[in-house]
């Protein structure tokens, strides 16, 4: 899921989509892009709790009972009801079972990105053309998931969690991924707040003011992202290794609530993150294959929606989907990530390197045509095709700027609505009524699926071409600040955080610092003649931390700023492109957690 700071000003781009394709309505190409904000150079640093002043000593291993299995995070009261004996038996034999092959997958990876460096290409497979070319579908849909028009995303704190069930979004996805920090209490903590979800008991009561918040009668559907395959799990060893993120989050969650989730009409749905071909697929639905039997579930009662996220996947969706037949729930357009991914997966090559970020838009013809094929992927195989995030956020205070704001996401949500996607993403309760209006303008039943755009054609250069555009300073200078006012809040324990009026997760420092990487690698040319150097970027990363502490004063120390700017030039200054920031980010979480 991947929201991107779009608050600079720029001029409009028009689209350039083929002429294969139906054009756009004049209203849904681009609206009026924001002014930056007053003080370009300071995040909306105060949205973000301070850290704890009493700092917990480093957690002792503890034994769990299980045979090689090792807890070596702190078991706060309640864990013990999530870490059970059992469930720790069900999660040490997936990762047994299936953490060979997704080590393969990794270094699979790290094979095909030497040949990108080398200037490959990606394109459709030849291997793989019969599943393309012939007919199939997937299995038939649950009833309580075939209306998704809109969903919420948002990380598993305890009021977050009900505030998006009770959102009025017709399915909540609760993400241990890009938008938790993978603090040991954040993800137990998270497993204890979906159990009680899933069982119509959470309830929160808010410590400043006593306010309650409870269970509304019609909650969300539920969807749980685990994490990615590339994270590992460092609270947990499984014969003396970490254990894999993705396989701790899903085994988890599956074990206690699958049962509990069918009694209640519903069932255990996923979002399955950064997939980069069929092959990683494959191993979900062959975990989920194994889940089911061991569990006594039906075969086929684990649901998956696959964010097509990175720039590999959107030529393998439908080889995607194929893998994941019985267990597919459709595909959704993992837009911000899938940017992030271009400028990785091509880094090497000066020909790949995008404008601003405000001018990489869902109205450009690189990101239109993958939306529209992934429409047209699902469609035909009868299952859902998501839309992408609406990152913004209701603007209280400046009545001006949030029409503007919601002015966006209604272009938004209509163009994907039109478009023949079948439900769409926001971060902010506030949005869901904005994004519904749209799409119930358009979609009379409970999806589109039977628009099945025939008329769409696309190739692998259409989704290849970066759209033109300038580089500028003031685009610089945001990425530096997003992208450090970012890691910030991840290093103290808080993986979503508002900047700028938007909604921010994982991809918005995964962009600016990709793109900062790049330009440095090219001694790229700024719109005003300065060339983009290690130099000129540390220039401008001090004077960013000089504002951040005369905006702070006195609390500036509380917070982690030296620590994340001293990652952030790391991370553009990397001889090799790094692959996810949020790996050395969680080393060092892990390494100093006992003072989050």
């Amino acid at each position: 899921m991947r929201p991107v700071a779009t608050a600079v000003a720029t001029a409009k781009v028009p689209a350039k989509v083929p002429a294969t394709q139906p054009a756009m309505k004049p209203a849904s190409v681009q609206a009026a892009p924001l002014k930056p904000p007053p003080a370009l150079s300071v995040p909306v640093v105060e949205a973000v709790p301070a850290a704890p002043s009493q700092p917990l000593k480093p957690a002792k291993p503890t034994a769990t009972g299980v045979k090689g299995v090792v807890i070596v995070g702190h078991m706060r009261p309640g864990f013990d009801q999530i870490l059970t004996t059992e469930a720790l038996s069900f999660v040490a034999d997936l990762e047994r079972k299936f953490g060979p092959r997704r080590r393969e997958i990794l270094a699979a990876r790290a094979e095909r990105q030497k040949k990108l460096d080398k200037g490959e290409k990606p394109d459709f497979l030849p291997e793989t053309r019969r599943v393309r070319e012939s007919d199939w579908t997937v299995a038939p849909l649950p009833p309580d998931i075939l209306d998704r028009r809109v969903e919420i995303t948002g990380p598993v704190d305890r009021k977050m969690v009900i505030n998006a069930l009770n959102s009025g979004a017709k399915v909540y996805m609760a993400d241990f991924e890009d938008a938790t920090t993978p603090t040991w209490a954040n993800l137990i903590e998270g497993q204890l707040n979906l159990r009680d979800a899933v069982r119509g008991s959470i309830g929160f009561t808010e410590p400043a003011t006593g306010k309650q918040y409870k269970l509304g009668p019609t909650p969300a559907v539920l969807f749980v992202r685990p994490r990615g395959w590339h994270l590992p799990e460092k609270h947990l060893l499984v014969d003396g290794q970490p254990m894999s993120g993705a396989l701790l989050d899903f085994g988890l969650y599956l074990f206690h609530n699958a049962k509990a989730l069918l009694q209640r009409k519903t069932g255990p749905y996923f979002y399955l993150p950064k997939l980069e071909s069929h092959i990683e697929a494959r191993l979900w639905n062959d975990i989920f294959l194994h889940s089911q039997e061991a569990l006594g579930i039906k075969r086929g009662t684990i649901k998956a929606t696959v964010l097509i996220e990175t720039i590999l996947a959107t030529f393998e969706m439908d080889e995607i989907l194929w893998e994941l037949k019985e267990h597919s729930a459709g595909l959704n357009c993992g837009r911000w990530d899938y940017i992030f991914s271009y400028i990785k997966k091509f880094a090497e090559d000066p020909a790949c390197q995008l404008p601003d970020r405000a001018l990489v838009t869902m109205a450009t013809a690189m990101m239109r045509n993958y939306s529209l094929l992934l429409i047209k992927t699902c469609h035909r195989r009868n299952v859902h095709a998501m839309g992408g995030m609406a990152a913004q956020i209701p603007i209280k205070d400046n009545p001006e700027a949030n029409a503007q704001a919601m002015a966006k996401v209604k272009s938004d949500k209509e163009r994907e609505a039109n478009d023949g996607h079948d439900g769409t993403w926001v971060a902010h309760p506030g949005l869901v009524t904005v994004a519904k209006a749209e799409f119930d303008k358009i979609m009379t039943g409970s999806n589109q699926i039977g628009r099945k755009r025939q008329d769409v054609h696309v190739t692998a250069k259409d989704m290849l071409t970066p759209p033109s555009g300038a580089m500028t300073e003031a685009s610089l200078r945001l990425n530096i600040n997003v992208g450090i006012g970012y890691l910030e809040a991840w290093l103290r324990g808080f993986g979503c955080v508002p900047l700028y009026n938007l909604m921010e997760d994982a991809a918005t420092a995964e962009i600016s610092r990709a793109q900062i990487w790049q330009q440095v690698r090219h001694k790229a040319k700024l719109d005003n003649g300065t060339v983009v150097t290690k130099e000129y970027v540390r220039k401008l990363v001090d004077e960013a931390i000089d504002r951040f502490r005369q905006v702070l004063g006195a609390g500036y120390d509380r917070r982690r700023y030296a620590e994340a700017a001293d990652m952030f030039v790391k991370l553009v200054e990397a001889p090799k492109f790094p692959e996810f920031l949020t790996l050395p980010a969680y080393d060092w979480v892990v390494a100093n957690e006992g003072s989050l």
